[in-house]
């Protein structure tokens, strides 16, 4: 279903009309009202007049995570706070946290965008929204739930934790959609199995599952388990929250940019360069209707592609691949670029091996090591030794060939890599500690 076929159907010549008009009118506006801004654009030598095609974007500065820090809490802000009706912020884990603003006309125009997600994955009025994303300072929950009412949907709003209540509730409410992080889907499914239940006897039919990054192999591997079909979604607070792409039920290929809100480009991540359709390199947003916190190219460390092919959905958006790693998640290990999601896309393909994983960094003398705790199936875990060594080596070897890296394999009884009830902690990096 296509939730606004005004806009999700634009011929490529209207909505670049649309997009250019909305972009000249954020870029003079943040000039105006945000000190930073204006001295950045002024340093770059540009003046909002001076964006008079879509292309003069190239003109504009980038934003970066380090700009908004630096502008903390709410020097970005480019209405006075009587006109913001909410807040939201990251983790903070690496220092000040990054806080984002609404106004109420942005808490609408989020609703209408999280609507269309949603029915990008098949979801309709009358069904039973299971919202198991994080309420509180974290956008995923309160941007699904108004997604989901704007929607016409019933929201379930249990937020995380207390997995056997959350799953007494899906039987009991008949749940049909399930959101949440995809690791929190596999800890669902976990408890699911161990508590006896036929997966086929709930009533969930699509799981909408984001807020990290995640593998082919894993996706398959959720689908499997849950007997529903999952979803990709992308967001980020400093964007907007959940709700900026989402992939459809029909294509399944790529994740379709709201593009009448947010204008994508694709750079290279070392030279800041732009690259073409296609082109493999860091994702870079501008936001085009939002109020209060307005993003200029802003640089999300996120790397993928995007595609203008046509969708069997009929919407006309161009497409980002999903994303296969941030720039920032990025380990170097003996000169060898590697990303997490590389190294699970190799476990997840073993058979017998867990979707559970953890990836230990460490560093003995000027080397660094690299080891990946792996649960295996209980069958497996309880066979000779002489049968895990050879499994460890088999896949020491697919994952040698595959990224060139030496990675040890430690296969671990079921249960023993900690279970996440949003993001999962896939790296520990010693070297920093």
């Amino acid at each position: 279903m296509i939730w606004n076929k005004e806009f999700e159907t634009l011929s490529r010549e209207s909505l670049e009309k649309v997009q250019l008009e909305r972009l000249q009118s954020v870029v003079e506006r943040v000039y105006g009202a945000v000190p930073y801004y204006r001295q950045k654009m002024d340093d770059a030598g540009v003046k909002p007049s001076d964006i008079n095609t879509l292309s003069d974007i190239n003109k504009l500065p980038y934003t970066t995570k380090e700009d908004l820090r630096l502008n903390y809490p709410f020097g970005l802000f480019t209405v006075p706070m009587e006109e913001v009706v909410r807040v939201h912020a990251s983790s903070g884990t690496t220092g000040k946290p990054t806080v984002v603003g609404y106004t109420k006309k942005d808490i609408e125009t989020w609703a209408e965008l999280m609507a269309r997600a949603l029915a990008c994955g098949g979801a309709d009025k009358g069904d039973m929204v299971h919202n198991a994303y994080g309420y509180g300072l974290f956008t995923g929950g309160l941007g699904a739930h108004y997604g989901a009412e704007r929607l016409g949907a019933t929201v379930i709003p249990v937020s995380g934790g207390n997995t056997k209540r959350q799953i007494m509730l899906m039987q009991d409410f008949g749940s049909t959609v399930l959101l949440c992080t995809p690791s929190y889907a596999l800890n669902l499914a976990e408890n699911i199995a161990e508590m006896g239940i036929d997966p086929a006897k709930l009533k969930l039919k699509v799981g909408i599952f984001g807020a990290e990054p995640w593998s082919v192999n894993m996706k398959e591997e959720i689908e499997k388990k849950l007997n529903l079909d999952a979803i990709d979604i992308y967001g980020l607070s400093e964007v907007m929250g959940p709700g900026v792409s989402c992939e459809c039920i029909e294509g399944k290929n790529g994740l379709h940019i709201f593009e009448d809100h947010f204008i994508p480009e694709i750079i290279d991540p070392e030279s800041g360069q732009p690259k073409s359709i296609g082109e493999m390199g860091e994702l870079v947003f501008t936001t085009i209707t939002k109020e209060a916190f307005p993003v200029i190219r802003y640089r999300t460390k996120d790397l993928t592609k995007l595609s203008d092919e046509p969708c069997a959905c009929g919407r006309t958006f161009h497409r980002m691949q999903r994303v296969t790693g941030r720039t920032d998640d990025m380990l170097i290990i003996r000169g060898v670029n590697v990303f997490p999601s590389q190294i699970e896309h190799v476990l997840m393909s073993v058979e017998g091996v867990e979707p559970h994983y953890q990836l230990l960094v460490d560093r003995k003398g000027a080397l660094d090591t690299l080891e990946a705790q792996v649960e295996v199936s209980e069958d497996i875990f309880s066979d000779e030794i002489k049968v895990l060594e050879q499994l460890s080596k088999n896949i020491e070897k697919e994952i040698k060939d595959l990224l060139g890296i030496t990675c040890k394999i430690k296969l671990v009884e079921p249960k023993t890599i900690q279970r996440s009830e949003g993001k999962a902690q896939r790296v520990i990096d010693n070297r920093k500690l």
